[in-house]
């Protein structure tokens, strides 16, 4: 059963564009972060406290089905809005070429966490030099089919 809600798009223009590209076009056009050749998947969540439905691109990080939401913000001191989503509302859907699926979405701690983000930093290198920029532990969320 798919999510639902008002979809409000993004304040970012860039943001609006590529999500509306990705799903106009089944996850053929628009399926790479912007200027790069790096895979994204698009992830609808509920806001926290607006209850509207909400969608980012986030950097595609898969494995064995299950794929990972890495909360970095480019290296910011504080975490993304759609943090707060998936906190509140842990079921999201993502969208990994044609179709969306429902996901359960769980943060990550201990081991589990270690492993996952040696996958992230394998998977797109640049996140360890977010982790350098930032006093806090980027959080990851593992997205897992519902």
């Amino acid at each position: 059963m798919a999510l639902t809600g008002t979809y409000v798009p993004s304040k970012a223009e860039w943001v609006r564009k590529q999500v509306e590209q990705y799903e106009a076009s089944g996850g053929e056009k628009a399926n790479t972060l912007p200027g790069t050749s790096y895979p994204i998947v698009v992830v609808t969540s509920v806001g926290a406290k607006s209850g509207n439905l909400r969608k980012n691109p986030v950097m595609r990080v898969e494995r064995d089905g299950a794929y990972l939401a890495v909360a970095s913000k480019g290296g910011a001191p504080d975490n993304p809005e759609w943090y707060y989503n998936f906190v509140a509302h842990p079921e999201v859907e993502l969208q990994d070429g044609p179709e969306p699926h429902l996901y359960k979405a769980r943060i990550l701690e201990g081991d589990e966490r270690a492993d996952w983000w040696e996958h992230a930093v394998a998977t797109w290198p640049t996140y360890a030099s977010y982790q350098e920029k930032t006093d806090r532990e980027i959080p990851l969320f593992l997205l897992e089919r519902a």
